[in-house]
C-alpha cells in the first residue's frame, strides 16, 4: 500500500517524471557531447575502446545521479570529469593497460609539442577535439570501409547495430570491422591530432569523402526497402557542420556542406506515397526546403570564392542552379554542362562523364545526351552503376527507339538495389 510506505501516487509520479526528465535531460546531454566527450577522452589517453568505456559509465553516472541532485550547469564538463576519473581508476588497476597507454600517450604529447597550439577553450569548457578524431578515423592507413565505418560509430555516435543496418551487413561483421579500425589505431600508433599545414591538403579530401559517403548511402540507398535513408544523410549533414565550423577557412568544407544542404533541401519531394522515386523535373519544388537552399547558396559563395573551386564547390554549384530554377525548363543546362567541364577536369570520372551527358542532352537534345552515353559504354565501371543504363534508356524513350530503351531498362533493373527503384523500373518496362 502507498500509505504503508509513507508515499503518495502522487509522490511515485513526481518520482517517475523527475527520473524521465533527468533520463531525457542525459539523453540530449549526451547525443550533444558524445562526439566532444569520446574524442577529448580519446585524445587524453590514446585508446578509443577505453573512451567509449568510460564515457559510457559517465552516462550511467549521470543516470544514478541528475535525477537526485539536478542537472548540473555545465553537464558536459561533469560528464567529461567523470570519465576521466573513471580512466584514470581503470588504469590503476591494470598496470599492463597502464604501461600500454603510456607509450600512446608519449606520443600524443610530442605530437602536441610540435603542433601549433589550439584556440583555448573557456574556462571548463569541454574542449571541442572532434577535428581530431575526424582525422584518426579517416587516416589513410585504414581500409576505406573502415573509416566510414568507425567515423559513424564514433562521430556519429550510431551503435554499431546501426552501422551494420547502414553497411546492410551483419552486426558481427561490422564489430569486427570496427576492432579492426581501432586495434590498427592502437597498434600503429596513429596520433589523435590534426595534421599541419602541410599535411592538411592531403589528408583532408579523406575526412570530406567519409562524409559524402555516409550521404550518398542516405541519398540513395544502395539496396533495401527505401529510396533515402533520411537518418543517415541528417547525420552526415550534422557531421559536415560539425567539420564547417571546425574549419571556416576550407572552402571544400564549405562546398561539401553547401552540397549536402543543397540536395538534402529536396528530399521530401523525392518519393511519392508509397515511397516511389519521384524524378527531379517531376518533383513538387514547393516543396523543397526553402531556408536549407538558402544557406546552401550563402556557402557555394564562400567555396568559389577566394581561388580555384574545388571538386565539392563545383558540385554544389551545380546543384544550387538546380535549386534556383522554376522548373526544369528554365534551367540553366548551359551553365550546368559548364560545371562538369569543370569538375571532370578536377576529378575525371565516368560517373561525373554520365551526369554531363544527361546535361548535355537537356541543352542540346537527346541524340547529343545518347551520343556521349554511348561512348561510355566500355567503361567497366558503370557496367554496375544502374543510372547509366536508366539514362540511356530515357534517352532512347525520348528518341521513340522503345525496344532499345527496354533492353536499357532490364540491365538497369538487374543492377538496382533498392525495391522501390526496382518498381519504377518495372513500370517503365511495362509502358
Amino acid at each position: 500500500m502507498a500509505g504503508e510506505a509513507g508515499e503518495t501516487p502522487g509522490d511515485a509520479a513526481a518520482e517517475g517524471a523527475g527520473s524521465r526528465g533527468a533520463a531525457e535531460a542525459v539523453e540530449a546531454v549526451f547525443r550533444e557531447e558524445r562526439g566532444l566527450l569520446l574524442a577529448s577522452l580519446a585524445r587524453r589517453f590514446g585508446d578509443l575502446d577505453l573512451a567509449e568505456e568510460v564515457t559510457s559509465e559517465a552516462v550511467e553516472a549521470a543516470l544514478r545521479h541528475w535525477p537526485a541532485e539536478g542537472v548540473p550547469a555545465r553537464p558536459g564538463a561533469w560528464l567529461l570529469t567523470t570519465a576521466r576519473r573513471k580512466a584514470v581508476d581503470r588504469l590503476r588497476r591494470d598496470q599492463a593497460y597502464a604501461a600500454r597507454l603510456a607509450v600512446l600517450q608519449a606520443d600524443a604529447e610530442r605530437d602536441e609539442a610540435l603542433a601549433p597550439p589550439p584556440d583555448a577553450a573557456g574556462a571548463g569548457e569541454l574542449p571541442d577535439e572532434r577535428l581530431q578524431l575526424f582525422f584518426t578515423c579517416a587516416h589513410p592507413a585504414l581500409a576505406a570501409e573502415d573509416r566510414t565505418a568507425l567515423t559513424l560509430r564514433c562521430l556519429a555516435g550510431l551503435t554499431t547495430p546501426e552501422v551494420a543496418r547502414a553497411f546492410l551487413v551483419p552486426t558481427a561483421t561490422m564489430a569486427q570491422r570496427i576492432v579492426r579500425a581501432k586495434k590498427k589505431i592502437r597498434e600503429a600508433r596513429i596520433p589523435f591530432r590534426v595534421p599541419g599545414p602541410d599535411e592538411l591538403p592531403e589528408r583532408l579530401p579523406g575526412v570530406l569523402q567519409v562524409v559524402y559517403s555516409v550521404f550518398t548511402e542516405g541519398y540513395a540507398a544502395s539496396s533495401g526497402p527505401r529510396l533515402q535513408r533520411l537518418d543517415l544523410a541528417e547525420e552526415a549533414v550534422r557531421l559536415a557542420r560539425i567539420l564547417h565550423r571546425l574549419l571556416p577557412a576550407e572552402r571544400e568544407a564549405a562546398g561539401l556542406l553547401a552540397l549536402l544542404l543543397l540536395v538534402h533541401a529536396r528530399r521530401d519531394a523525392r518519393t511519392g506515397r508509397e515511397g516511389e522515386p519521384v524524378l527531379l523535373e517531376e518533383q513538387d519544388r514547393g516543396r523543397w526546403d526553402r531556408a536549407m537552399i538558402e544557406e546552401g547558396r550563402d556557402l557555394v559563395v564562400r567555396a568559389l570564392t577566394g581561388g580555384p573551386a574545388g571538386p565539392y564547390g563545383v558540385q554544389a554549384a551545380v546543384a544550387a542552379l538546380h535549386d534556383e530554377a522554376a522548373d526544369v525548363e528554365s534551367t540553366d543546362w548551359a551553365q550546368i554542362v559548364a560545371l562538369y567541364d569543370v569538375l571532370l577536369a578536377l576529378t575525371p570520372s565516368p560517373v561525373v562523364a554520365v551526369n554531363r551527358a544527361v546535361a548535355v542532352a537537356m541543352r542540346d537534345g537527346p541524340g547529343a545526351g545518347l551520343a556521349l552515353l554511348d561512348a561510355l559504354a566500355g567503361e567497366p565501371r558503370l557496367r554496375a552503376y544502374p543510372p547509366y543504363a536508366v539514362a540511356r534508356g530515357d534517352l532512347l524513350t525520348r528518341l521513340g527507339r522503345e525496344g532499345e530503351a527496354a533492353v536499357a531498362y532490364r540491365e538497369a533493373l538487374e543492377a538496382t538495389g533498392t525495391e522501390p527503384e526496382r518498381a519504377a523500373l518495372r513500370r517503365k518496362l511495362g509502358e
